[in-house]
């Protein structure tokens, strides 16, 4: 769930946090599409072999003509020349002379942007930039939305000029059609930049099984934009983000996803307290699927952006760290209406093919909508499946990336073009099954391939999907979050039994075995970036977003998080976020943090602080000791989960006997260190739980791992199980109070030795213990 918007939040909130489904619409579904092979059109700007010649490559189904502006600078004048393309199948085409452009003045950097006609506003000689010849509507009964006077971005550029907004060009009118049509954009708008074929190194990608990851999201502008051991010109970018890799392997983490690095619309951020409307620091409103952000360049030259980003991937990968990407491909920047039907900007795919490139519509006056910032991407035309798919090889291939988290990816799944919405799971011509068949999932014991993550939500029409994704995706698991902290924070309010907590702390088989998945396909998570931080969901009774610079103020923010401030206790809050660290890292599935979580980052309870670019954002790099403590508690707790496979099972653990006598490789276990019957687990007053895991079957160093839970707001004596023969209880954490300080978790060989089978323990209220068999 990604933000930009107060009612899209709200409406978001409802789905994930009641499971709410809606009843589909009606309309046609499409057929399977035939596949073409991966950017098999050659769509873009490309130089040849020599670099003598350029060819420029558009598609559009209904345009009637489509020209090429091209320019020596981005902004501020004239084209030096334009150029007809000659329509074949509905791509438009031209080869230009690299020097004959130099004849014309343009040399060194070429920059571009396209004008296209169509029904309803057709050719006419006499057209001129700025007039309205050829005029017939804004938009026809089709759905297109031609307008020449609009320099459009091409959808396959490598990189582009700048955003729409600039800090000279705050409105956003100027590209609009209606009112605005005869606006002339040419001088102003982004451009396109023709560039040679990336050569950059990005270093030998892991291997690693998605099964031993551990995820971490992040911002990248705020990962280093306030560290002080990062020299002040690189930090918020690319080149300085490359320098956290040797942080985060000593972290213990082994994936660094990062939010939106496709071009957004950002270059009009605030980073001061003149005011945040209309900011968007998250990056959730693409401008273009194959352009790294130039925001996030130290070298913004031409070219710089996309070199430095391939620099930064291979830091990571020489440091072992896998790098995942944050993309947005169920809506654009364009939005939706502004004001009526005839009102819309035209940045790029609206005013080349509106009907290709967006669902509409049953009478395509306007955007069918399952995100709340201005209409679905058309995910099941074939035309526009096949930018994603170019453009997600493009990032894997050429800039290294190993894995995609896509953004309300519902929509992906949508077999419907126009006039309604219809996820289907199965069908082999959705966006979500093209990606897995044309470029694989990485296996379940590791090798090449991609991790596949969706964030399986959007608004409405059968889009909350959690647990119901094709093979080879993964699933950030909502029900996970919202159980755990319901049995954390709602206790005699929320009614969440045992089996409950069981089913999620063991990979969600009745999610992901249904199917045919694994326990690493349920992404397991606490907090992500929409929301609160770990700090804030347990220091925070309610949100508080209408505050001032830099902690708001911030528009929408779900009004219930399953969040409580713990009474008020500071020591009680840490340890509330102790143990929702711990149940993540000791849950089966792939765990994934937020940055900064590990030094308790808070932003002053404000659940959706989308557009805020300053300090009270970006990642803290100056801890305090308690911060300085929880920073060691994770790492540590990151370590164990590595060094004990038994955590990271790859298929789901087998069933335990009605005993619980060890015939399973994961018991349960009641406080009084019984197997749990079919009334207790369906029993919502009991609040705490234990299990124990076989090491054994996995390999393990640790022949047994008991971990105990008490949920309660009083301590609870839990009676230990006989731990494997020759061997007793060792304890590695106890998350209580009492044990806080810099060796609350011990390390290899300082484990505190508990006893063996019938040994009471105590365990404090609102606790997690830890012990391993030696």
């Amino acid at each position: 769930m990604t933000t930009r918007h107060p009612a899209r939040r709200l409406a978001l909130a409802l789905i994930l946090l009641i499971g709410v489904t809606v009843a589909l619409s009606g309309g046609i579904v499409t057929a399977p599409p035939a596949r073409a092979a991966i950017d098999a059109q050659s769509l873009g700007a490309r130089y040849n072999g020599t670099g003598s010649n350029i060819t420029f490559r558009v598609h559009s189904a209904t345009a009637t003509r489509i020209a090429v502006y091209l320019y020596s600078a981005a902004t501020g004048a004239q084209e030096k020349a334009s150029y007809v393309l000659t329509e074949n199948s509905d791509t438009f085409a031209t080869t230009v002379s690299v020097a004959d452009l130099a004849a014309r003045g343009i040399t060194g950097t070429v920059y571009y942007g396209y004008r296209a006609w169509g029904p309803n506003w057709t050719y006419n000689a006499g057209w001129t930039k700025g007039s309205t010849a050829g005029f017939v509507s804004d938009v026809d009964s089709a759905g297109n939305r031609f307008n020449p006077n609009k320099l459009l971005i091409d959808p396959y550029a490598r990189e582009i000029s700048h955003d729409p907004l600039t800090p000279s060009r705050t409105s956003a009118s100027g590209y609009r059609s209606g009112a605005n049509r005869a606006t002339d954009t040419g001088t102003f708008a982004p451009k396109g930049i023709v560039l040679p074929a990336a050569t950059g190194a990005t270093g030998t990608k892991p291997t690693r099984a998605f099964k031993d990851d551990i995820v971490y999201e992040v911002h990248l502008r705020g990962l280093t934009r306030n560290d002080p051991s990062i020299t002040s010109a690189y930090r918020g970018t690319y080149r300085g983000a490359g320098l956290k890799a040797a942080y985060l392997a000593s972290l213990g983490v082994t994936a660094v996803e990062f939010l939106p690095v496709q071009e957004t619309q950002n270059d009009t951020n605030d980073v001061d307290a003149t005011g945040t409307s209309g900011d968007n620091y998250w990056g959730y409103m693409t401008l273009n699927y194959f352009a790294p952000d130039r925001r996030y360049a130290y070298d913004k030259s031409p070219g710089g952006p996309t070199a430095e980003f391939q620099a930064m991937v291979k830091a990571y990968h020489d440091a072992g760290i896998k790098v995942l990407v944050d993309v947005v491909y169920n809506h654009t920047a364009e939005e939706g209406p502004q004001g009526d039907k005839n009102t819309y900007n035209l940045f790029s795919w609206r005013g080349l093919d509106n009907p290709t490139y967006y669902s509409l519509t049953g009478d395509r006056q306007s955007p069918w909508d399952n995100t709340g910032v201005g209409g679905n991407y058309n995910t099941a035309n074939p035309v526009a499946q096949n930018l994603i798919v170019d453009s997600v090889a493009y990032w894997k291939n050429t800039l290294g990336i190993d894995g995609f988290r896509f953004d309300l990816a519902s929509v992906l799944g949508n077999t419907c073009q126009h006039g309604c919405f219809n996820y289907d799971r199965t069908n082999a011509g959705t966006a979500l099954n093209r990606l897995v068949a044309e470029m694989p999932a990485r296996p379940a014991g590791g090798g090449s391939g991609v991790d596949w993550i969706a964030e399986p939500w959007a608004i409405g029409g059968n889009s909350y999907q959690v647990g119901n994704f094709p093979a080879g995706w993964s699933e950030w698991n909502g029900i996970y979050r919202d159980t755990v902290r319901r049995d954390q924070n709602k206790l005699g309010v929320d009614a969440v039994t045992p089996g409950e907590l069981a089913n999620r702390l063991a990979g969600s088989s009745d999610l992901y075995g249904d199917d045919g998945r694994r326990p690493w396909n349920s992404v397991n998570f606490m907090v992500a970036h929409d929301g609160f931080t770990l700090k804030d969901l347990y220091s925070c009774a309610a949100k508080n977003n209408n505050q001032p610079w830099p902690y708001g103020p911030s528009d929408g923010g779900s009004d219930d998080n399953i969040s409580w401030d713990q009474g008020g206790a500071a020591a009680d809050q840490r340890k509330a976020a102790r143990n929702g660290q711990a149940l993540l890292l000791l849950s089966g599935g792939t765990p994934m943090m937020t940055g900064g979580d590990e030094y308790l980052r808070g932003v002053n309870c404000n659940n959706n602080p989308y557009n805020l670019d300053s300090s009270a954002n970006w990642l803290n790099w100056a801890p305090g000791t308690d911060q300085t403590n929880f920073a060691t508690f994770t790492s540590r707790l990151l370590a164990f989960r590595k060094a004990h496979p038994a955590l990271r099972p790859v298929n789901f653990y087998a069933a335990t006997d009605t005993n619980g006598n060890g015939l399973g490789q994961l018991n349960w276990f009641t406080p009084a260190g019984t197997a749990p019957d079919a009334a207790y687990w369906g029993n919502a007053n009991n609040h705490a739980l234990a299990w124990r895991i076989d090491g054994s079957e996995f390999g393990d160093s640790a022949p047994g791992i008991y971990v105990a839970y008490n949920g309660w707001s009083g301590d609870v004596d839990f009676t230990l199980p006989p731990p494997p023969a020759g061997k007793q209880w060792y304890r590695v954490t106890d998350t209580s109070t009492w044990a806080e300080g810099p060796n609350q978790v011990a390390g290899p060989g300082a484990e505190a030795l508990i006893g063996g089978a019938s040994t009471t323990y105590a365990l404090r209220a609102r606790a997690v213990l830890l012990l391993v068999a030696k």
